[in-house]
């Protein structure tokens, strides 16, 4: 299979644990407890990009057979996940990922189905009870237990009719009820905010447990008004198989392997918070945030709840981002007609969006300056981004120390800086003053760093002491293997 071409292995989460374990990147732990142990085990292996993913089984306090499943997106996983060679480096499966699926956006419609695996277990009722499931305590100082974390929201915009999947968090409040909390801006609120100003209630589907391709889509930037089930259709080349809710009749995926149904009362919130969220911190306070009652329940036999908690990155969730929006990065600049853009990095340590690196191959003057700020603007890049360094093509964008060591010995901090005020940002940003905060204006500024030999007197510059691409690359050939096991 060539590098430009993908094959997925796996339509479910199963499916996708039994490659994972073909690849001997399964690890079983059974008796943890929920209270600690859970939350402790996910922050030593979702900062390893080389750690297996881990199957909790036997969990104290939950039912026989319910399982929890951490650090899916690592090692060989990282391309298996995507349907790609599990050999590539994380540049060449951004580059492929860009290619096969982002230049060719042939949606295919998913395609509804009478019944599925999801239906083996249909709770109602006095049925229900969200503590059945053994949800973690992700992080000490978290306001309570998220069941959803490697989840996703489903809604459908009231007045056009398009179905959204994304990714926000579900904390419990009781036996029935959620809270979840979504940012200003994205596809989610714009429909519960039409539901808000119509005041009515709004139908909503939480899928748990669904395949790690579709979570992904559901936490990539996708144009407004197409639907990630259509998306994901394209990348695996074939349809979802999606049945409907018995209540609301939202979709949801047939093979899922745990999806809660019901409905948010514009009229009902609750304290929602704090969470460790992905900046590394708590950065927002205990909110009143919109609350949904669960009507119904469903679950396949011995279910597994997909755990993907934020913490500190670089971490799991800035692994797997990188890989696609560093391509939906290029993607944006290049049709926003930047010329010769050869590579972009969303760094992991700035969680794929405070940091990011555009190298360039330079044509004329001003031409790094364009890069930046189209970057820093572009709708993958305008939400909580914060710096954009702009670099030669001679740079690894996806390498920190090269990007880093292009930044301090080819920019000058008097003259190599803009500044963009009044940026779209969020309140997970820790930087945000109290003061700001409390007015509710979720602003930052934005820096974007030229660091590419300054071009009039790019011939003039001083020489680097490294040797060529192609000498490089020799030398990995010949001794590489000195490295084997060190890095």
């Amino acid at each position: 299979m060539s590098s430009n071409t993908a094959s997925f292995a796996y339509d479910d989460l199963r499916d996708w644990l039994r490659e994972a374990e073909r690849l001997g990147e399964v690890e079983i732990v059974r008796n943890a407890s929920w209270e600690k142990d859970i939350g402790l085990a996910s922050e030593i292996v979702n900062h390893s990009a080389t750690a297996p993913c881990v199957l909790f089984e036997d969990i104290p306090g939950g039912p026989k057979g319910f399982r929890i499943l951490v650090n899916f997106f690592g090692g060989q996983r990282t391309g298996m996940t995507l349907g790609f060679p599990t050999h590539l480096s994380k540049l060449e499966l951004s580059e492929a990922f860009l290619q096969t699926h982002l230049k060719n956006r042939k949606t295919i419609p998913a395609e509804m189905v009478e019944t599925g695996p999801v239906f083996e277990n249909v709770l109602t009722g006095d049925e229900i009870d969200l503590f059945k499931f053994p949800t973690p305590l992700w992080h000490a100082g978290d306001g309570g237990r998220y069941i959803g974390t490697g989840s996703y929201n489903v809604t459908q915009d009231p007045d056009e009719d398009w179905v959204n999947i994304g990714t926000y968090r579900v904390m419990i409040h009781d036996k029935r009820e959620v809270g979840f909390y979504i940012s200003p801006g994205k596809h989610g609120r714009i429909h519960r905010d039409k539901y808000v100003a119509r005041g009515e209630k709004m139908p909503v589907v939480m899928v748990l447990g669904g395949d790690p391709l579709t979570f992904l889509a559901a936490c990539t930037e996708s144009p407004y008004g197409v639907p990630e089930y259509d998306i994901v259709g394209q990348y695996r080349g074939r349809p979802m198989q999606l049945v409907r809710g018995k209540l609301t009749g939202l979709p949801f995926p047939a093979n899922a392997e745990l999806v809660l149904e019901g409905w948010m009362d514009p009229k009902v919130t609750k304290p929602e918070g704090p969470f460790g969220e992905w900046t590394g911190y708590y950065s927002s306070k205990t909110y009143d945030e919109p609350v949904m009652t669960v009507e119904a329940i469903y679950h396949r036999d011995d279910p597994i709840l997909l755990g993907c908690p934020p913490q500190r990155p670089p971490d799991e969730i800035a692994r797997y981002r990188a890989i696609t929006r560093s391509a939906l990065f290029r993607e944006n600049v290049e049709k926003a007609g930047v010329p010769d853009v050869t590579a972009v990095w969303a760094h992991e340590v700035g969680n794929t969006r405070m940091l990011v690196g555009v190298a360039i191959k330079q044509r004329y003057a001003g031409h790094a300056r364009q890069a930046g700020h189209i970057a820093a603007m572009c709708h993958v890049g305008a939400y909580a981004g914060k710096y954009v360094i702009v670099v030669d093509d001679d740079i690894d964008v996806s390498n920190l120390e090269e990007l880093m060591w292009a930044t301090v010995t080819r920019s000058d901090p008097a003259t190599s800086i803009d500044i963009i005020q009044g940026a779209w940002s969020t309140p997970l940003d820790p930087r945000i003053p109290p003061e700001q905060r409390e007015q509710k204006n979720f602003t930052n500024s934005r820096a974007i760093i030229d660091a590419c030999r300054p071009f009039h007197w790019r011939d003039k510059f001083a020489k680097v002491n490294m040797p060529s691409p192609e000498d490089a690359k020799l030398a990995q050939e010949k001794f590489g293997y000195l490295l084997r096991g060190r890095n």
